[in-house]
């Protein structure tokens, strides 16, 4: 069953030069209890895509279709989206605990607030507790501030936070961004027991590994766009598009091969080029790539590169 379909999503930023298009013709589907990972380098749509299903971003940024467990987003009102949605049926995990946590108040306090906010009738004390013991911390964490904790224990307060009200669709933005081995390794077993719990999620990173381990299907973005999308298995084991293969190279090999990198930046999000955004730096760049690639459809998903249509 479709829990989550994305179509032609945009999402624009207002600056003093002008627009800056960061998520730019989206689109994919997501099933009831899959996972679905994010990745691609910083500044190209990725957390812009988090916020836009979040609709966190100011009114009449994002346009398009999202379609959320038969309901479209994007058209509801703002307060029937808080009252029904946001934090009960869709939350998020922002990047960087600290940033997420008021210093002033106790882990308890926090708690307490979000559960007021959204009008939860039931024992505050034991929803807290269960949600706390559910990512292995325990009481004493409640009557703390955020400085007290640890970068891993503050991690795990927010994503408790994250969980307290049983979400259908959780959004992880780099979760283990920051984090020793050891507390990485932690969160992504608990993102593994969310996912056999039945619970749907979004994991946005830079570390495609992390992603072999965990996710159903990937979304490849470059430039505020979706260059590539499908199965986990089909994007590492055959990656279409030239950016996919530069990422998967550039992970380095227990076997000794020496990972390699993509040379260049990444294009400017001000202006909506006309051409293939990754021309610049694509080693495979021909004549064709002067136009902007369609999404091409492939066993399962589709890619946005010309060599797909004609193979060279």
């Amino acid at each position: 069953m479709t829990l989550l379909l994305i179509n032609e999503l945009f999402s624009r930023y207002s600056s003093s030069k002008g627009p800056v298009y960061a998520v730019d013709d989206v689109s994919f589907e997501l099933d009831s209890g899959e996972s679905l990972g994010i990745a691609g380098e910083s500044a190209c749509g990725k957390s812009t895509l988090g916020l836009s299903l979040m609709r966190m971003l100011s009114n009449g940024s994002s346009f398009g279709k999202i379609i959320f467990d038969n309901h479209s987003l994007l058209d509801m009102s703002e307060s029937e989206f808080d009252n029904k949605f946001r934090w009960k049926k869709i939350s998020m995990i922002f990047q960087g605990a600290m940033n997420s946590l008021d210093p002033v108040f106790t882990i308890e306090q926090q708690f307490v607030e979000i559960l007021k906010q959204h009008n939860y009738d039931g024992n505050f004390n034991e929803l807290i507790l269960n949600s706390i013991n559910s990512v292995n911390l325990d009481i004493n964490v409640l009557k703390k501030y955020p400085h007290e904790l640890s970068g891993g224990m503050k991690q795990r307060v927010i994503i408790s936070m994250a969980l307290i009200l049983k979400p259908k669709f959780v959004i992880a933005d780099e979760p283990t961004t920051a984090l020793d081995v050891l507390i990485q390794a932690q969160i992504i077993d608990l993102l593994k027991k969310l996912k056999k719990d039945g619970m749907s999620f979004m994991l946005i990173t830079h570390d495609l590994a992390v992603l072999s381990e965990i996710a159903d299907k990937i979304g490849i973005m470059y430039g505020g766009q979706m260059v590539e999308f499908g199965s986990s298995q089909e994007i590492y084991k055959n990656p279409k598009h030239p950016y996919t293969q530069g990422l998967l190279e550039s992970i380095p090999s227990l076997k000794g091969n020496i990972p390699k990198y993509i040379p260049g930046t990444p294009p400017s999000l001000l202006d909506a080029p006309t051409e293939c955004r990754f021309i610049d730096r694509c080693p495979l760049a021909f004549e064709q790539c002067k136009k902007l690639p369609p999404k091409f459809k492939t066993d399962t998903g589709y890619v946005r590169c010309w060599l797909y249509e004609n193979p060279k």
